[in-house]
């Protein structure tokens, strides 16, 4: 027999899907146990999703005016289809499933938004798209410990980038990503809050950013 529960008390999902009561709803509105676990598991990250982005707001955003020195300077793009999901490719160059959206440098002399536009063409092989919004300010991550002083030939030790939220105009055809000097192995369009658990750890904080101040856009 199990214990009674206490208002506050931890409650077992699969204590609670074993009961009889339970059961018989389930099988009434034809709802099965893992579509109630995939439930749960939304939840949860939605509710994760929900304090770290809360958290951001009250103060621990790191937006920089002006260029800082030890950091790249570059950009990135949240590429959005018709749909309101977001381009991800699975980089070429880590054995890991290690997913990303668009970014890259800025060249000498080059604006933000140009340099947002050419890293399309470079990366997904096309720029048929329309910005429908910037960051404010610029956004930075730092590199792991063990990548400083290897990535990038040793010169930064992260990257601080504007980023440009997009819509694409264009269709699937479109997309290439066997580009000239490819970044990417797969691509594939995702729910924008499913994008922190695909980064690596070292920019999810980043990722939380972007979505906070592109979380108003909406698409037509």
């Amino acid at each position: 027999m199990r214990g009674k529960s206490h208002p506050g008390s931890h409650i077992n999902l699969e204590d609670l899907l074993a009961d009889p009561l339970v059961q018989m709803v389930m099988q009434a509105d034809k709802v099965d146990a893992a579509q109630i676990r995939q439930l749960c598991r939304n939840l949860s990250l939605q509710r994760s999703l929900n304090v770290e982005q809360n958290s951001a707001q009250e103060g621990e955003m790191a937006i920089f005016p002006v260029k800082t020195a030890g950091y790249r300077m570059g950009v990135g793009i949240m590429l959005l289809n018709q749909r309101g999901e977001v381009f991800v490719g699975r980089r070429i160059d880590v054995p890991d499933e290690a997913w990303q959206m668009p970014q890259g440098g800025i060249d000498e002399g080059e604006e933000p938004r140009a340099a947002a536009l050419r890293e399309l063409r470079e990366e997904i092989g096309t720029d048929d798209v329309e910005v429908l919004a910037e960051s404010r300010g610029w956004l930075r991550y730092d590199l792991p410990d063990n990548f400083v002083g290897k990535a990038w030939g040793g010169r930064w030790r992260g990257q601080q980038q504007k980023w440009f939220a997009m819509r694409f105009l264009g269709t699937d055809a479109d997309i290439n990503i066997a580009t000239e000097h490819p970044e990417f192995s797969a691509w594939r369009w995702v729910s924008p809050t499913h994008l922190p658990e695909l980064i690596v750890m070292f920019k999810r904080q980043l990722y939380l950013e972007v979505l906070q101040q592109f979380q108003d856009i909406r698409i037509a």
